[in-house]
């Protein structure tokens, strides 16, 4: 366990540098990224949208979500990293200032001055805390999982649960053409896990305060 930790803890800082690097080179502007989410309102911009592939799960919240987490996950879909079919073939039109500026237009999305960061998340059950331990969740995600150790990393509180079980699970996937995500700190922690105890961890995560939403378009309101 000892030499999993520190294994987690160097790759952690790894891909904290690499990515912190990347990012410094395409500064995003709001004004800019309000004029390229057209492909975006579809899903991200209605109440309770579902997806339905690999499975029907909701679409995940996104606005209030960390802007260097949001150019991550873009470019790891245009990576071939993560695979979603529907996600590849959106972020394949996008350069990384497109990428730069609809991240940081959701960073800001519904945003409300002064409003209370969420407070610390309160204690699950006894099994929970166990999960939680094994797969060392706080250690990116922060104590009460809306402030992680790093902006490249995703706020999880209050996400939808089945996103973020369907989420878990595909760090399991190996080998599959057209659905799974690649990434070696996730991999590792997921397949200590059964599904069922995923299913735990995403629903335990889900109720916790958090500052995703979803914000409704002016043409789906």
């Amino acid at each position: 366990m000892n030499k999993f930790l520190s294994s987690l803890s160097l790759l952690v800082v790894a891909c904290a540098t690499t990515f912190s690097a990347t990012a410094q080179e395409v500064k995003g502007d709001v004004k800019a990224g309000e004029k390229k989410i057209a492909m975006c309102i579809g899903c991200h911009g209605i109440k309770g949208y579902q997806a339905s592939f690999p499975e029907v799960h909701k679409v995940p919240m996104i606005s209030g979500q960390g802007a260097k987490y949001i150019v991550a996950a873009l470019t790891a879909y245009k990576k071939g990293e993560r695979k979603h079919p529907t996600m590849r073939g959106i972020v394949d039109n996008l350069s990384d200032q497109d990428m730069a500026d609809v991240a940081v237009y959701y960073e800001a999305h519904g945003k409300v001055e002064g409003a209370p960061a969420p407070g610390k998340a309160a204690e699950g059950s006894a099994r929970v805390a166990a999960l939680l331990t094994k797969g060392t969740c706080v250690a990116c995600h922060g104590d009460n999982f809306s402030k992680p150790i790093d902006p490249s990393y995703p706020k999880i509180a209050g996400q939808h649960s089945d996103y973020l079980f369907v989420a878990l699970k595909s760090y399991k996937a190996e080998g599959q053409a057209t659905w799974g995500r690649s990434n070696g700190i996730m991999g590792g922690i997921a397949k200590q896990f059964s599904n069922a105890e995923l299913k735990e961890l995403a629903n335990y995560v889900s109720a916790l305060p958090g500052e995703l939403k979803t914000v409704p378009q002016a043409k789906f309101r």
